[in-house]
């Protein structure tokens, strides 16, 4: 069966009418919108936003990055099928269900297709908030060289590799490369503390020491209501990631939002509940993909020394994965959406007409 053309792998090269450059990230690509059509959406849709918010397209595509490389199937299969449609309604799904229970908003106004996000313009925080209910991952890789200090926590001794640790700890790091922060190093995803965050407030574009507290317990909130979801469902809710940013509402009001994606796949671990009352190790996360990728080749460190960029780049680029390993991923990120959603994902047939035409015919943003 032929899927590639059930994949939108090139997500950056749509007719959305801008008048900025397109940004596309490994997932996403983002179309900043004139001003004149963020006007008129923010008014035609009563978005509660200002009326002078700029206004974003952010699309979606199927690709699959792991390692910090982009990788790509067989047979022109340069994306994993159903992988975007997943990843957009578990964030939609776990967005939702926190604005219920009175949690922080989201940078997300509407949602014309599965792949699409209308979203508002955000000053974001330049840390990655990543909480952990278990010691696996980085975290247990710097405890196996008898580091006992992480992001200026003290762990105890005798922890095991994929314990339950007594609480869920924070463990931020950086987005992004900061620069001339004492004490922090110059490059991205690097671990810090809650003192070097309170020592560098606007470094990290905090707007009050009082947001640190927020985004502490906005974190440790929003990973209490995923715990608790897929902890019905059986699943259990390892580590995650999520990213702030500020914004104003309709009356200029600044506030403090989830951005990005939160408790998906791709930016959290998720663990088979069964499997681990058996005593294994279970993904269904992209943890999976990475521990096989890990395993395939026969030089690990390349995909785990960014001293090696060069060569885990022409790694990516040279092979191209089995049909069989695509299709695995595919199963994953569907089934665990199909969990949380408690409904079958509906795939599009071609995703890439479909977002054209909605975006064309209900919110008249396509150059023809």
């Amino acid at each position: 069966m032929n899927h590639s053309n059930k994949v939108l792998a090139v997500n950056d090269d749509l007719p959305i009418r801008t008048d900025k450059p397109v940004h596309s990230g490994k997932v996403r690509s983002v179309y900043w919108l004139t001003a004149e059509d963020s006007a008129r959406l923010i008014e035609q849709k009563g978005y509660d936003v200002p009326a002078d918010t700029p206004l974003a397209i952010m699309v979606i595509s199927d690709r699959i990055s792991a390692f910090d490389c982009i990788w790509q199937g067989e047979n022109g299969l340069n994306g994993v099928p159903g992988k975007g449609a997943a990843l957009n309604a578990i964030s939609n799904h776990w967005f939702k269900l926190f604005k219920e229970k009175g949690l922080a908003d989201s940078h997300i106004l509407d949602v014309p297709h599965p792949f699409v996000w209308i979203v508002q313009k955000a000053q974001p925080v330049m840390v990655e908030a990543i909480a952990r209910q278990y010691i696996t991952g980085s975290m247990w890789r710097a405890y196996s060289k008898g580091e006992r200090d992480f992001c200026g926590i003290t762990l105890p001794e005798g922890l095991e590799k994929d314990q339950k640790l007594d609480e869920v700890l924070i463990t931020p790091s950086t987005k992004g490369v900061l620069t001339g922060l004492e004490g922090v190093p110059e490059a991205d995803d690097v671990n810090v503390s809650r003192a070097d965050l309170e020592r560098h407030l606007a470094g990290f574009n905090f707007h009050q020491p009082s947001d640190i507290d927020l985004y502490e317990k906005l974190l440790k909130e929003g990973f209490a209501v995923i715990s608790d979801a897929l902890a019905a469902a059986d699943q259990i809710f390892v580590d995650t990631k999520f990213e702030f940013g500020y914004v104003n509402d309709a009356d200029g009001n600044e506030k403090l939002i989830y951005m990005d994606e939160v408790g998906t796949p791709d930016s959290s671990r998720i663990w088979d509940g069964e499997a681990r009352r058996n005593g294994k190790i279970v993904e269904k996360s992209k943890e999976g993909f990475r521990q096989w990728l890990l395993n395939h080749f026969p030089d690990p460190d390349i995909l785990l020394n960014k001293e090696r960029m060069p060569e885990r780049f022409a790694l990516a680029k040279d092979n191209k994965l089995p049909l069989e390993v695509m299709m695995d991923i595919s199963n994953t990120y569907v089934g665990i959406a199909e969990t949380i959603i408690g409904e079958k994902l509906v795939l599009s047939e071609n995703p890439r007409q479909e977002v054209v035409d909605i975006l064309r015919n209900e919110y008249q943003l396509i150059v023809d």
